[in-house]
């Protein structure tokens, strides 16, 4: 059964000074309450995590990106003992998609996590770094990116990356 959390992301002016953010989200129970692309899309990202390279940290991240031209991209964490020389997921799967397809704009990216192989129960967040990195892309693509956050028995659907990144960066 998915649960809808219904709220904008507005900011309400409670006083003068005094202010408050809600987001809106959607979270499902499982895959398979997921529309048939939403599910390819959460599919893939799990897949994705075999291909993590996690030596250190054994915490395997997958991420799928479906372009408005219909493909789905997908990435990993890759981990270096040089830290912080390694890239999270998200951004592996931005960056390739962006450079192989520079002309098709990310219309929504799914991410996935766990740990010795076994896919997290709730769905792990984006770092603060993959999050600007989506809102950049969205920015690009004059488009909402939605954002599918995967776990084995929660899942999360935001609709744009504002949801998850409410003050984004833009002030160059």
């Amino acid at each position: 059964m998915s649960t809808l959390h219904r709220a904008k992301i507005t900011i309400i002016d409670c006083t003068m000074n005094d202010k408050e953010i809600k987001i809106a989200y959607t979270e499902y129970d499982s895959i398979q309450q997921l529309s048939s692309q939403d599910r390819e899309l959460a599919e893939a990202a799990i897949k994705a995590t075999s291909r993590s390279y996690a030596p250190y940290s054994r915490f395997n991240v997958g991420a799928a990106i479906r372009l408005d031209n219909g493909e789905i991209v997908s990435g990993s964490n890759q981990e270096n003992a040089a830290y912080p020389s390694g890239l999270c997921a998200e951004r592996t799967a931005m960056f390739y998609a962006s450079a192989s397809h520079p002309e098709n704009a990310m219309l929504s990216i799914a991410i996935a996590a766990g740990q010795n192989g076994v896919l997290l129960d709730s769905p792990a967040t984006p770092c603060g770094a993959c999050r600007q990195v989506m809102a950049e892309y969205q920015t690009k693509s004059g488009r909402p990116m939605s954002i599918l956050l995967v776990g084995a028995k929660k899942i999360w659907k935001f609709s744009k990356v504002d949801d998850i990144l409410p003050f984004i960066f833009d002030s160059l």
